[in-house]
């Protein structure tokens, strides 16, 4: 996990630590959490970019564990979300399976 910061916008990553990817329950923390904050959020992985409060567009990452997602945000609140989103993911978005 990192995190760069650049005027307004803030950069960060996460590596999926969970044994099944980013299916729909974590998918779905991960929107519940980025949906709660003002400021737009993407995440990319390979060559797709998506927004963090879309559930159909995370789940379209189809990211498995281990994989890195990176995340951008931009707005007043970017920071807090970048480590909101950091700490989520390695709660294992809070799924214990």
């Amino acid at each position: 996990m990192s995190l760069k910061q650049n005027p307004g916008r803030i950069k960060g990553n996460f590596v999926v630590l969970n044994d099944k990817g980013l299916h729909t329950r974590p998918s779905t923390e991960l929107v519940k959490c980025a949906a709660g904050f003002n400021s737009q959020i993407h995440l990319s992985y390979r060559n797709y970019v998506v927004n963090a409060k879309s559930l159909l567009g995370i789940l379209m990452l189809a990211a498995e564990k281990g994989s890195r997602i990176s995340i951008e945000a931009v707005g007043d609140d970017a920071e807090e979300a970048i480590l909101a989103l950091q700490k989520l993911a390695q709660r294992r978005f809070n799924i214990n399976y």
